[in-house]
């Protein structure tokens, strides 16, 4: 996920960050750009970086001991596996720190992946963007510990190559490490017996169906570091590759089919995906897909802003753009979560 300009019906009107204006003509640009790398800056993305990873540390070890906790209050709840990991380690017993060292790992990985992806696409086209700012969420209340990361493009994309080569760029990146994961975790998670009691269930994406199908894997597992980071990666590449506003998706369907198309493809998405909201919380009381809704609503708002250069992208793009839609089939979950 970048964070990039507001919609603009031309380049002389204002951008939502100041620097993203453009103050003179695209033939003037200077060819360097200022220096995103500095010691001071380097060292803030790498404290977001270190407190990240403990947060998901700290939410994978917690996974794995929490089925061991049992407690009668909220904070008793939310501190009882933080007690159980520290007990643990202090009789020498390192498992459940291993399971969050490896979810960290897994995770942290696929993300910063994705969003190097954009990174070193925007660095290929001169274009001024930041290292990754990882963010860190609160471990146990939050399911991975991380509100994932992003960068964010200090300059306006001028031509629909750009545009379209930036915005895939960080979901195929993503995808190429996920895949492994996803066979990894799958590969290695012991099964379990069908849920008996009601409660919530996490549904697999098409990706993890194919792998178990070809590997004769078991519909039901128990839970394991790998499968949870590739699970949840594989969400947030569906959530990125939606085709509205300024998300990955968006900026792919802006480059092939322009302003109209991308305005037309993106009301329509984002009916369905209400729809979808909708039936999610009837059916399975499950509002994920409703927050997304309201993202979306304020994506399609803010809307897509131009590019200058509309030279044609190429059969080669055009094959990029089929193989990101198959990549989001393989990463979309109708119902992600369900309550039962």
């Amino acid at each position: 996920m970048r964070l990039y300009s507001k919609f603009v019906e031309s380049t002389n009107q204002p951008y939502l960050f100041p620097e993203l204006q453009q103050s003179e003509p695209l033939a003037a640009r200077a060819l360097t750009t200022p220096e995103e790398l500095s010691p001071s800056r380097v060292a803030f993305h790498l404290f977001l970086l270190f407190v990240t990873a403990i947060t998901t540390t700290l939410t994978g070890a917690a996974f794995s001991v929490q089925i061991q906790t049992a407690a009668d209050s909220l904070i008793g709840e939310l501190f009882s596996p933080f007690l159980a990991i520290a007990r643990q380690s202090a009789a020498g017993n390192y498992e459940a720190l291993a399971s969050g060292l490896l979810f960290t790992f897994t995770l942290l990985t696929i993300l910063g992946a994705h969003e190097l992806g954009h990174y070193f696409a925007c660095r290929y086209y001169g274009i001024r963007a930041t290292l990754p700012f990882f963010i860190p969420a609160p471990p146990v209340l939050t399911p991975f510990g991380t509100f994932g990361a992003v960068i964010k493009i200090k300059e306006p994309i001028y031509s629909r190559r750009a545009l379209f080569d930036i915005g895939i760029a960080g979901p195929l990146a993503g995808f190429v490490f996920a895949v492994p994961a996803s066979i990894i975790g799958l590969m290695f998670a012991k099964a379990a017996a069908p849920p008996t009691a009601a409660g919530m269930q996490f549904n697999d994406p098409l990706l993890f169906m194919i792998v178990m199908k070809i590997m004769g894997l078991p519909q039901f597992i128990e839970w394991n570091p790998v499968y949870w980071a590739a699970w949840g990666s594989l969400l947030v590449t569906a959530l990125n590759l939606f085709p509205v506003g300024q998300l990955d998706g968006g900026h792919v369907l802006y480059a092939v089919t322009g302003q109209r198309g991308h305005q037309l493809v993106s009301r329509m998405v984002c009916a369905a995906l209400i729809l979808l909201a909708v039936l999610s919380m009837v059916w399975y009381s499950s509002p994920v897909w409703l927050i997304w809704s309201l993202v979306l609503l304020f994506m399609l708002k803010i809307g897509h802003p131009p590019v200058i250069e509309e030279e044609p992208l190429g059969m080669g793009r055009m094959a990029l753009a089929v193989l990101a839609v198959l990549v989001f089939l393989l990463c979309f979950m109708p119902f992600p979560i369900t309550m039962s």
